[in-house]
């Protein structure tokens, strides 16, 4: 009988590597990421329901990291007519994620946007030449 072992590691080990697993955990308080690879770029979308690009902190750290960060305070109230409160409710939202980036990213280059309460990060991917892995050595 074939024991068949499910995993929530189901990306590939390289890109595990570079982006860690931590974006995809699976907690109901971190906003839901999509991490997209292309020929020339990585895109890395993230659930902002409700942000604007003022709650938005997209910034590469000392170490060479990129750091996104949500933050968002909201005040909801009501009175009746005498200003006794009825209800009162604070509302506070932070988030924030470290990834670690590839070598063959251009960091100068990162765009961030908000837009339909998503938070997308382009990434552009540096060409490199390929150069030969073999070569021929000369025997003196």
């Amino acid at each position: 009988m074939a024991i068949i072992r499910r995993s929530s590691n189901w990306l590939p080990s390289v890109f595990n590597d570079f982006f860690g697993n931590e974006w995809m955990e699976s907690n109901r308080s971190v906003p839901a990421v999509n991490i997209q690879q292309n020929d020339d770029s990585f895109l890395v979308e993230v659930a902002a329901p409700g942000m604007t690009k003022e709650d938005c902190n997209v910034r590469v750290d000392d170490d060479n990291n990129l750091v996104i960060s949500f933050e968002k305070k909201n005040e909801a109230e009501e009175k009746d007519k005498k200003g006794t409160y009825l209800r009162r409710e604070f509302s506070y939202t932070q988030f924030q994620r470290t990834m670690i980036l590839p070598d063959n990213v251009d960091k100068e280059n990162i765009k961030a946007k908000v837009k339909n309460g998503v938070l997308s990060v382009t990434i552009p991917i540096v060409k490199q030449e390929k150069t030969p892995n073999s070569r021929l050595i000369e025997i003196q």
